[in-house]
């Protein structure tokens, strides 16, 4: 399907803005579970999708924020190409432009980026209803200060995003999952040495009883390292990743708190009970625990990190580890620059604003 609703949006806007009218904006709805809970005017955007301009040879594409994701990377994987932060669906209806407001990556994230290291440019509706063009198809578009990679992982809050340029990779050569019998405390000793050297890791996680890594490259490249680790063949190795960035592996069923924590790699285990998966190389740690908030993050800060409510309990209080003052004020200053009528998603990222 290949749809621009830019006018019809931006009147839209333009008329919730004089009536200063909240809007809850709804695309595929995969990730309706993420941030906090959602209020206002339920305002669909999905129907504004397609492919607007897809160049395999410049590594490049742009594509309408209601664009199905599983479109997106079929169109990639046709010439051998992918988002390289591995970005989780969480569904079959998800969209580019919520993969993107969440500004959630996979498990390739350490090792090939975030999801906001390749946005190009985007082009939103702000908050007066305007339509605003920011970054563009190249690298050098980007340089200084990048309007466009605000508005990944900011839940919709600063604009509507319309359309989104991403830069993309050539999927690996090869590709081969080992797992290996430890305790998480050797898993990230191994993890630790093993970064330190010229391994070609595409992931590296502890799921409570085995670390398992995935090595990507040329062919030799990665036989090679095999031969170095060691470590036993995981043959349905692309099914394992799949699951975990899918959060289908066995540790994330169930209707448990799940909090995310993100920390410093080699960062020493939590003191806390409750079950542990390590990933991301011991930068995320998921933790089912069912303690109060504060001391869920009273425990982050002590590790150099911070904690996230990821899914589960009532989304109505902070999910999202508070601010400082300093840059809590910084937020605020930039929702009303784009935003000045507090009209998208109120509340969904902060209990402020």
């Amino acid at each position: 399907m290949d749809a621009d609703r830019s006018v019809e949006l931006q009147a839209a806007v333009r008329e919730a803005a004089a009536c200063k009218t909240p809007l809850h904006i709804i695309a595929g709805d995969s990730k309706k579970f993420y941030g906090r809970a959602a209020t206002g005017t339920p305002f669909p955007v999905a129907q504004h999708c397609g492919i607007v301009h897809y160049e395999p040879g410049e590594l490049i594409i742009t594509a309408r924020a209601g664009t199905p994701l599983a479109e997106i990377e079929a169109a990639l994987a046709a010439h051998g190409q992918m988002l390289p932060f591995e970005p989780p669906h969480f569904g079959p209806t998800a969209t580019l432009g919520g993969t993107i407001a969440c500004g959630l990556s996979g498990p390739r994230r350490p090792y090939a980026g975030a999801a906001r290291d390749f946005v190009l440019g985007v082009k939103i509706i702000n908050g007066q209803g305007e339509i605003l063009k920011f970054g563009g198809e190249v690298m050098k578009n980007v340089a200084g200060f990048d309007v466009s990679r605000l508005m990944v992982g900011a839940l919709g809050t600063l604009g509507l995003l319309l359309e989104i340029s991403l830069k993309v990779l050539p999927k690996p050569q090869h590709e081969l999952t080992l797992a290996f019998t430890c305790t998480p405390q050797e898993a990230l000793a191994h993890i630790t040495e093993w970064s330190g050297q010229p391994v070609p890791l595409s992931g590296a996680c502890h799921d409570g009883a085995r670390l398992v890594v995935r090595l990507s490259g040329s062919r030799s490249g990665v036989i090679a390292f095999q031969r170095k680790l060691r470590g036993e063949v995981v043959n349905d190795g692309e099914k394992f990743w799949q699951q975990l960035r899918e959060h289908q592996h066995d540790f994330f069923k169930g209707d448990a708190l799940l909090w995310r924590f993100s920390v410093p790699p080699a960062t020493p285990l939590l003191n806390l009970p409750g079950q542990l998966f390590i990933d991301w190389g011991g930068a995320q740690r998921w933790l089912i625990n069912p303690l109060p908030a504060d001391v869920i993050r009273a425990s982050a800060v002590k590790l150099g990190g911070h904690a996230t409510l990821f899914r589960g309990g009532e989304r109505i209080g902070q999910v999202f580890h508070p601010l400082p003052p300093a840059l809590l004020a910084l937020h605020k200053r930039l929702k009303t620059a784009f935003d000045p009528h507090a009209i998208f998603n109120p509340g969904r990222l902060y209990v402020e604003f």
